[in-house]
């Protein structure tokens, strides 16, 4: 994994004085953001209606963790309408640019405050409600569970990594059916955000987009009961799969392969899986937003990608996959007819996984080579559920897991032939 240079601290030094006056908190509401000067208001006043509404009782602040946006951002944070007296800072993080970073001033305040509870939540969102905060929130403070992933419901184009990789393969591996693993929108104890401040992955991909998957899963091997908060519809500002996941693929997937080294001992004795309490039912479900997917240029990276990788995927991937890896992308090539199943894509994932872990060459152009595939499978993914509702889609997203489920003494098999 990338490193850069270390910092002892994502917080700067006058944010500590202001922890100072606030002293002790029950919960501590923490944003990321960086240029989102059109919906981060929305979010604080959000957020601080929840807090108010909820937990009326209870002592909290809130955070904005901002990554050195260049438009007003940090301006319209601090002007953001929220309640007399509400204990609100805005301040730029320290280390590595990313999302994980801005979470580890995050994790560093909670510590610093004692928080009890911890809140993080997106600054794109448009349809967070003062209840998403008490659903995030009121599991930890009950004693309930030590962690809460989201529970959203999403178009189906969006979250293509999360449906196609994250959630397969972090099911399959750890038995927990966590339907959203890099939801963005979490709670945890405040026990949880000290462990994570003390963990030394700071120059690595997890201070990027690395950070959802580590935090659901160093959640998940700490041994916390995690239950699922069922907040209604995500509305962000979603992207084009073709067009804008490329890095966010690498920095997440090469988190997501870190970890299956970490934790091998863990996920080697996992059988099968669970479902995972859900809580809460939302008061307002918002109108879910569509995605587009540009077909012609996911294939076209696919094309591309197979010509100019193939000797590569014929090295990584096992002799009958990638023949019918190859005969699929001749015929692609030939009829513009695309087949990717998902059998085929679990045991190249596997693959690809097993790989990493004893990669001795630059593990990111690993994790590279893998994005034309990924396009491949999307494209493939998104064509399969193009006349479904939400409802089927996500009937296919299961079938997808439990296909991942069932593909994983395939995994298994690799590591105890190269032991």
């Amino acid at each position: 994994m990338e490193t850069t240079k270390k910092y002892p601290s994502a917080v700067r030094d006058n944010v500590y004085e202001w922890t100072k006056k606030v002293k002790d908190v029950n919960i501590l509401v923490g944003i990321p953001c960086y240029n989102n000067e059109d919906t981060i208001s929305h979010v604080i006043s959000t957020a601080a209606e929840g807090l108010k509404k909820y937990f009326p009782d209870k002592k909290y602040a809130l955070f904005v963790s901002d990554g050195g946006s260049t438009d007003d951002t940090r301006e319209v944070a601090y002007a953001a309408p929220v309640p007399e007296e509400f204990q609100r800072r805005v301040a730029i993080y320290r280390g590595s640019p990313g999302k994980g970073t801005s979470f580890r001033a995050v994790f560093e305040l909670a510590m610093h405050l004692k928080a009890d509870c911890c809140v993080v939540v997106d600054s794109d969102l448009r349809s967070i409600t003062p209840e998403w905060i008490k659903l995030l929130a009121e599991p930890v403070l009950n004693k309930h569970a030590g962690f809460v992933a989201p529970s959203y419901i999403r178009h189906k184009n969006d979250g293509t990594i999360t449906n196609n990789i994250i959630y397969p393969i972090t099911r399959a591996l750890y038995g927990q059916r966590i339907r959203q693993p890099i939801g963005g929108d979490f709670g945890f104890s405040g026990e949880l955000a000290v462990l994570y401040t003390k963990e030394d992955v700071w120059d690595t991909d997890v201070a990027r987009f690395g950070i959802d998957i580590w935090m659901s899963t160093t959640a998940i091997n700490t041994g916390l009961k995690i239950v699922q908060a069922q907040l209604g519809t995500k509305v962000h500002d979603a992207k084009d799969p073709a067009e804008h996941l490329g890095p966010m693929f690498r920095q997440v997937v090469s988190t997501l392969m870190y970890l299956m080294g970490k934790y091998e001992i863990n996920w080697r004795n996992v059988k099968g899986s669970t479902p995972v309490e859900t809580m809460g039912e939302p008061e307002k479900i918002a109108k879910i937003e569509p995605v587009s997917v540009n077909f012609n240029k996911l294939e076209i990276e696919l094309l591309e990608g197979f010509s100019h990788f193939d000797p590569l995927y014929k090295q990584i991937i096992e002799p009958e996959s990638y023949e019918q890896l190859a005969k699929n992308v001749r015929k692609l090539k030939k009829t513009g007819k695309l087949i990717f199943p998902a059998d085929l894509w679990a045991k190249i994932l596997y693959d690809f996984a097993f790989t990493y872990q004893s990669w001795n060459r630059n593990r990111k152009r690993l994790i590279g080579i893998m994005v034309p595939l990924y396009f491949g499978r999307t494209a493939a993914y998104c064509q399969e559920v193009a006349e479904l509702d939400s409802e089927q889609a996500e009937q296919v997203v299961e079938k997808q897991a439990q296909v991942f489920e069932d593909t994983k003494p395939y995994l298994i098999k690799k590591y105890e032939a190269w032991e």
